[in-house]
């Protein structure tokens, strides 16, 4: 990180793991000793040649890393305005942004003779990829899935358990991620001695939301040397672009153009049926204020007694009334704009792509396509939008059928 820029959002967080008034530690005290030495393991990594020489070659030769950035001519030519770029994540092993985390955390743990690893997943792409990894060097994995996200995304618990994983559908609230990850917080007090916790997002107590970016922000990294090679040397984006659930695709691609005042920087959160006072959405950021959830201060949908509320997405992976804390500030520094994108437009989007690229994007990245479509076209034909593909669609197919009345048995 640069040192002549004591004040660049690069530094961030504090010593204490705080972004402004968002982040920190609020766990047990049981926890709190394992916490301090994956801190102490990471800023050890952070600094180790070894480490990052595997990392590389896993994320070049089992991932399949540097992912393409691929302009996007017809969807360009269909909106009339800005260049679009579709940063191909989705073609990751696995088929999402999630491995690039995982493959760090998993390396971590083993450096701390940890041989039990345990995930929480949504939309089931965390957890299929932490199945896979604790496949690669064969250690028993628990995955804990929202009895309702184990309904809608069956393809994907199809394959964590072909990879050896046992899932755990929770029942507990409304069964989807924010009550995986109670469960998966719940086992992980009770088993500390063998177990590590693989957090899926950019949240959870620190040192997790300062570590997660940092092994996503490889995303961030190929973006900025593959436009210069398509646009020419220098050349930056305009405006990034990714959808927010927790937000770890996001700041995977926000991070590397941080300091970097030309570019706009925009979060789609998930809109639901609408943002209202029902809530029947996820949008922390518009519709909620700052608590304490998982183990981390930040945004969250919450009731005046400051009670969790359920919120709403088509989306499994945006499913969770909280936000990443670096995310809280930086909307509250106003360095990132967060808007959100709703179902009904998310499905419009999805079918889009589909027609005018042939490539089928998972509901999450839908959500900041929407938003793609209706600024794209309010913009300059020099302007260059580069939107993140966090995930491909094949775990979506049957959601999306059923929204589009198509009939998956004939």
């Amino acid at each position: 990180m640069p040192e002549d820029r004591p004040n660049s959002y690069m530094t961030a967080p504090d010593e204490n793991g705080r972004f402004g008034i968002h982040g920190g530690r609020f766990v047990s005290e049981t926890l709190m000793p394992l916490i301090l030495e994956l801190e102490a393991q990471y800023e050890h990594a952070k600094t180790d040649a070894t480490f990052w020489a595997q990392m590389d070659d896993l994320w070049k030769h089992y991932v399949g890393r540097p992912s393409p950035l691929y302009y996007a001519p017809r969807l360009t030519e269909h909106l009339g305005g800005a260049k679009v770029y579709l940063k191909r994540d989705e073609l990751n092993h696995t088929g999402a942004h999630k491995i690039n985390n995982v493959l760090g955390q998993i390396l971590l743990a083993m450096r701390m003779g940890k041989t039990r690893i345990i995930a929480e997943t949504g939309a089931g792409q965390h957890g299929v990829a932490t199945a896979t990894v604790c496949a690669r060097f064969g250690l028993k994995c628990v995955v804990y899935m929202g009895a309702t996200d184990v309904e809608r995304q069956a393809p994907n618990v199809f394959r964590m358990r072909l990879l050896g994983a046992e899932v755990v559908p929770v029942t507990s609230g409304r069964g989807t991620l924010k009550d995986a990850m109670n469960d998966a917080l719940r086992d992980w007090v009770t088993n500390v001695r063998d177990t590590f916790y693989c957090i899926g997002t950019v949240a959870g107590p620190a040192p997790y939301p300062a570590m997660v970016r940092d092994f996503q922000s490889i995303i961030g990294k190929e973006v900025r040397w593959q436009l210069a090679e398509q646009e020419g040397e220098g050349r930056l984006p305009d405006t990034v672009i990714a959808a927010i659930g927790g937000g770890s695709n996001a700041m995977g691609l926000f991070y590397e153009f941080l300091d970097e005042p030309s570019v706009n920087i925009v979060g789609v959160e998930a809109g639901g049926k609408g943002v209202d006072e029902k809530m029947e959405h996820c949008a922390s950021l518009t519709g909620g204020r700052p608590g304490v959830l998982h183990g981390n201060r930040t945004y969250l949908l919450q009731d005046e007694d400051g009670q969790i509320l359920e919120g709403h997405s088509i989306s499994a992976g945006l499913d969770y009334p909280g936000i990443g804390p670096e995310h809280s500030w930086l909307h509250d520094t106003g360095r990132a704009t967060y808007v959100n994108a709703t179902d009904k437009e998310a499905l419009e989007a999805f079918q889009l792509l589909c027609k005018l690229e042939g490539i089928i994007p998972a509901l999450e990245p839908s959500h900041a396509l929407a938003h793609v479509i209706k600024l794209a076209p309010t913009l300059p034909k020099d302007h260059i939008i580069v939107m993140n593909m966090c995930g491909r669609g094949d775990k979506d197919i049957f959601t999306v059928a059923k929204h589009l009345g198509f009939d998956m048995s004939v």
